[in-house]
């Protein structure tokens, strides 16, 4: 048994269903691509028989609506109404539509509801620049979450580099979007920036022109306490659309719905749908407008104990969820509390709780000390600490308007520290006024991102793998049953909700964090760190660690240099992104070690198990799976900007291995098995429905993750082998199959004399794993053998 086949032809009849596929509107998986001026869409349609050959069914673009020029991820919108001119605009767009649908491949969209671009020039997005210039009164000032009463009346502008000297603005005639009359001033200018004038105030002194404007110019800095706007995280650039608005919605969606009811786009991701004032609505007015046929999943973080609302019309998340229990049930217990203990001794690091506690609360009363203004301020000052409080202690991203389940550990935390009078006023006022509970809820989602993600992981660091997004670094490791409970759960509930292991938001990427975690499974391989910063040091060993020797001489060194910085400035405990201190990041460099870090003998076997064992229950466990650019292959990237390279398409690759040859190394291997599972899922849909744990027995059983898809399609990965190899190997440990007799799909390449009959051998009730899993093939998927018809 080979590859499933492929084409290099068109196949339109790919997505159609047979007859046991699920509903045509469900992607049997979906491949992202990157899009931005140096990879359009005429770059992404010369992709697209190199995707389909792959076996994608859907493209995943990346926001293609208008931007700020040159943006290199598109979620900084500047137009609603237009597909972005530098990708090759709306034309681009259905002629890359065309030519999926000719490879038998649909669309999916990654739209941002939450917000938009704060440009320079501001006149970009026009929207807000007539909010600038006519203020409360304007047609689009329900567009945005202004709070127009904290700004004495006007928006504040933190867009200078500098505090504002009257003396520096002049009056421009005839610039921007409208002019006010021939040859009249239109236009405020203060170096190169350009603002709208009201109307009436061109003639007054600079002063006075200032003060008479619906807006105020400032510094930067004085976003953190000043800003009266709802921006994404701590990002002033971006700020909050109100699509809780009916009218805002559909003039925000306008040209998004117009696609999909053209048939250009089958699927939506729903970007940040936490930042919203009501989620729920939100997604309700959505799938109206866009039908039962449209595929939609949100980007949503969920705790380790929460669930995506069993109300929300969509088909579940992007699937960060499934990534933290993929990673999880790799890493080894034992060895993660062994590096947590070592770290915790070498640094001083307090435990996990704490850590993420301090950066929540650093976080609320210093980046997000305007939006916590604006909530005291709204709750009164009798409910101000509760408000800080219960901020500090939610244990998930937000709750949700109306949701009366608010979290009683959280409830008993805050009220340790700000009493239980006022913490209870507080739970009565949220569940009272919807506005307000709104907007302790999109500050909570804000704040659990910006102190979780971009804090607390970057200061807590025994095992960099376990800091990812949707992870949990206080409990990175799960059992075998924990993992089986999850999946499930999932076939059950959400069997068509993504599943991802590496997007342009990872901080590193799944094959990266296979290579980590294989410390746990050794934890004395890290070395003790050396050097006035022991956290940076141990920071540094494990990211030259995980990014090996990818890549060569200056450039790997430039990588790794640029995710240190990065990960010092986040960390904020000698440097920041806003008060940066030069003498301590040019000691940064120095922590990596001189040569690239690489394991050795059975740890290296294992940091191979654990990347195609990854690649494995991420492509045949129930949802839809998402294969990054370039990661069909072995991908290692750290942090953005990294992970938003230019991709490299592993086409001759493909084709060599379509041709018969065997994978050469662990990247072909993954390439080959990655191939061989996307095409079953498009070509035999009816294969990956269901899911059924399946036991091992024996001295090795929990080392092995099994399980059956159907009644046709058997998974099995190895997980934690350098301890397995440690403890003897696999034995006489067997796993149970389903009925039937199952052979195995040769996707690992062509074995040679040696193993040829494992190949070949079917198997019946059991099979022996130190057979079927061995150090050359750590993972096996097996399919059932039809019977013989007459």
């Amino acid at each position: 048994m080979s590859l499933p086949p492929h084409t290099g032809s068109p196949r339109p009849e790919f997505n159609r269903p047979t007859s046991d596929a699920p509903p045509a509107v469900t992607p049997a998986s979906t491949y992202r691509l990157q899009l931005r001026p140096e990879f359009t869409f005429d770059h992404a349609r010369a992709v697209v028989p190199h995707l389909a050959s792959l076996g994608a069914s859907h493209l995943h673009l990346s926001p293609v609506l208008e931007a700020v020029p040159g943006s290199s991820h598109g979620y900084d919108v500047t137009d609603h109404t237009r597909v972005r001119v530098e990708l090759g605009g709306e034309d681009g767009l259905r002629a890359l539509a065309a030519e999926a649908r000719g490879h038998g491949l649909a669309l999916v969209l990654d739209i941002v509801p939450n917000h938009m671009a704060l440009p320079s020039p501001l006149r970009l997005n026009r929207p807000l620049w007539e909010v600038a210039r006519e203020g409360p009164a304007s047609p689009y000032a329900r567009w945005f979450d202004i709070d127009w009463e904290a700004g004495g009346g006007r928006l504040l502008l933190p867009v200078l580099a500098e505090p504002l000297d009257p003396g520096d603005i002049e009056i421009k005639t005839g610039a921007g979007p409208d002019t006010e009359g021939p040859g009249e001033p239109s236009v405020l200018r203060i170096g190169e920036l350009e603002f709208p004038l009201r109307e009436g105030t061109a003639g007054l002194e600079p002063a006075a022109l200032l003060a008479a404007q619906w807006y105020r110019p400032a510094c930067w800095r004085e976003a953190r306490t000043g800003l009266n706007y709802r921006r994404f995280f701590t990002i002033s650039e971006l700020i909050g659309v109100r699509v809780e608005d009916p009218e805002v919605f559909e003039a925000t969606h306008a040209k998004v719905l117009e696609l999909v009811r053209d048939g250009v786009v089958e699927g939506l991701r729903i970007d940040h749908v936490d930042g919203l004032a009501d989620p729920a609505g939100y997604l309700r007015r959505l799938r109206e407008a866009v039908g039962a046929d449209c595929w939609v999943v949100v980007e949503k973080i969920l705790a380790r104990e929460e669930r995506l609302a069993r109300g929300w019309p969509v088909a579940g998340t992007t699937g960060y969820d499934a990534l933290y229990r993929v990673d999880g049930v790799l890493t080894d217990p034992a060895g993660t509390a062994r590096l947590d203990a070592r770290f915790r001794e070498a640094t001083g690091q307090p435990r996990w709780e704490r850590t993420a506690a301090a950066g929540a609360r650093e976080v609320l009363t210093g980046d997000l000390a305007a939006e916590l203004a604006t909530l005291e301020r709204l709750a009164g000052p009798e409910l101000a600490p509760a408000v800080r409080e219960l901020l500090i202690a939610y244990p998930v991203y937000r709750p949700y308007p109306g949701d009366p389940q608010l979290a009683p550990g959280a409830l008993e935390r805050a009220a340790a520290q700000a009493g239980a009078g006022p913490v209870a006023a507080l739970r009565e006022l949220l569940l009272r006024d919807g506005a307000f509970a709104a907007r302790f809820a999109q500050t909570s989602a804000a704040l659990r991102a910006k102190s979780l993600e971009d804090r607390a992981f970057y200061r807590y660091a025994p095992l960099l793998s376990a800091t990812e997004v949707g992870g949990d670094p206080g409990a990175p490791a799960l059992t075998v049953a924990e993992f089986h409970a999850y999946c499930a759960e999932r076939a059950r509930l959400w069997p068509r909700s993504g599943t991802v292991l590496t997007t342009h938001d990872t901080k590193r990427s799944a094959d990266v964090r296979a290579r980590i975690s294989v410390l746990s499974q050794d934890p004395e391989s890290v070395p003790a760190p050396a050097g006035a910063d022991p956290q940076l040091a141990w920071v540094a060993w494990q990211t030259a660690f995980g990014l090996g020797a990818d890549g060569a001489g200056p450039e790997r060194a430039a990588r790794l240099a640029q995710a240190l910085l990065k990960a010092v400035r986040e960390a904020a405990l000698h440097t920041t992104w806003t008060e940066q201190d030069p003498a301590y990041e040019a000691t940064v460099p120095g922590y990596l070690p001189a040569a690239a870090p690489e394991p050795a003998g059975s740890l290296a076997a294992a940091a191979r198990a654990n990347l195609l064992g990854a690649a494995l229950l991420h492509l045949a466990m129930p949802g839809v799976p998402e294969v990054y650019q370039g990661a069909e292959t072995e991908y290692r990237a750290l942090v953005d900007p990294d992970n938003r390279r230019p991709a490299v398409f592993p086409r001759e690759s493909l084709a060599r291995l379509d041709a018969g040859a065997a994978p050469c190394g662990t990247a072909e291997e993954k390439l080959a098995l990655t191939a061989a599972l996307l095409r079953l899922r498009r070509s035999r849909p009816g294969l990956f429905a269901g899911y059924a744990p399946l036991p091992a027995r024996g001295p090795a059983a929990e080392h092995c993750v099994a399980f059956a898809r159907s009644a046709g399609l058997v998974a099995v990965a190895t997980r934690l082998s350098h301890r397995l190899a440690g403890a003897g190997g696999w034995r006489d440990t067997v796993l149970a199959l389903p009925p039937g007799r199952w052979r195995r799909l040769a996707v690992l390449g062509a074995p040679g004399a040696a193993r040829k009959a494992s190949y070949e051998a079917s198997y019946e009730g059991t099979a022996l794993l130190a057979e079927l899993l061995d150090e050359a093939s750590p993972v096996a998927v097996l399919l059932r053998e039809e019977p013989d018809r007459a």
